[in-house]
């Protein structure tokens, strides 16, 4: 079989619709599709090519990966997702492509973050971090730092946290006028503004409930960025404003925001809107004795015994 550049085109394109999707409807909703592109990707590579075609097509199948270990993270997979993660690392170092390197790092730091293994994520973003120096990509360098300040966030360390998190606009807007590939694109103000406040709602979850008051501006920019193309995000970010409520003992609003974010949560197959309703019940649990604190426990217990 020949391969050609519309063969590797159109593999491209789906794989960038499909990560469109998952923005949308979380990644159970195109995991299984995923799973059936692969072989198709695999036969791909055993087809004749010029060298250039297949170090592209390399890329393109370590994408196809790196897509596949976000959408298996996702669906509450870890271990396939590690899995995924791995043979995109070893496709992308095959394709010689330093970006798409940073951005699988960034993917497999995240899930680590997710299962609470802070000192696993920083060194995989500090490898990112490399590969985005030697790529050139101050976008894929902001994407890291954020996540940095996440982890630092996590391990308590208020001071290196705020250092990434200062660190993370500047190179954002370096990045200005990139072209950004798939991978990187859903990176925009909106998610920074997100992250910014996510690393303060962890220090107010951890540290010092004062850092409260940067995160509920910065959440809600983020939230009212946020379109429907982007609906794991909003719902994401809106049970992080709704915990910074309930920190400050804004019961009510905690309420509303969070039984709003849980409506959106219920459309969309994601394990990980699931499982960010637990600080959202251990933030809220704290004051048990308050009505509304019962009826948002029983909401949250509801909710993820159905999903």
């Amino acid at each position: 079989m020949r391969v050609g550049q519309a063969d590797i085109d159109r593999l491209e394109g789906v794989i960038a619709a499909l990560r469109a999707r998952d923005y949308r409807e979380g990644g159970g909703s195109c995991r299984e599709l995923l799973q059936v592109l692969e072989p198709y990707g695999a036969a791909l590579r055993r087809g004749m090519m010029s060298e250039p075609l297949a170090r592209r097509l390399a890329g393109v199948v370590a994408d196809l990966h790196n897509l596949r270990g976000w959408t298996e993270f996702d669906s509450g997979r870890p271990v396939r997702a590690e899995r995924h993660f791995r043979c995109a690392l070893e496709l992308a170092a095959e394709a010689g492509d330093d970006d798409l390197l940073a951005n699988i790092r960034y993917r497999l730091g995240r899930m680590y973050l997710h299962h609470r293994s802070p000192a696993e994520a920083l060194e995989q973003f500090a490898q990112g971090q490399l590969a985005a120096r030697r790529a050139g990509r101050p976008l894929s360098q902001a994407i890291l730092s954020a996540n940095e300040a996440w982890a630092y966030a996590l391990l308590g360390d208020v001071r290196q946290a705020l250092d990434k998190l200062s660190v993370a606009p500047e190179q954002f807007a370096d990045s200005a006028g990139d072209a950004v590939p798939s991978w990187s694109a859903f990176f925009t103000a909106n998610d920074l503004a997100a992250m910014i406040g996510t690393v303060r709602t962890e220090l107010a979850r951890l540290v010092d409930v004062r850092h409260c008051r940067e995160a509920i501006p910065a959440l809600t920019r983020a939230i009212d960025g946020y379109g429907p193309d982007m609906m794991r995000s909003r719902s994401l970010t809106m049970i992080w404003l709704a915990v910074d409520h309930a920190l400050e003992g804004d019961l009510d609003r905690a309420a509303e925001v969070g039984l709003a974010a849980m409506e959106i949560a219920d459309g969309i197959r994601s394990a990980r809107t699931r499982d960010r309703l637990k600080p959202l019940s251990e933030s809220v649990r704290k004051r048990v004795g308050d009505i509304n604190a019962r009826d948002i426990l029983d909401r949250i217990a509801t909710f993820r015994a159905s999903a």
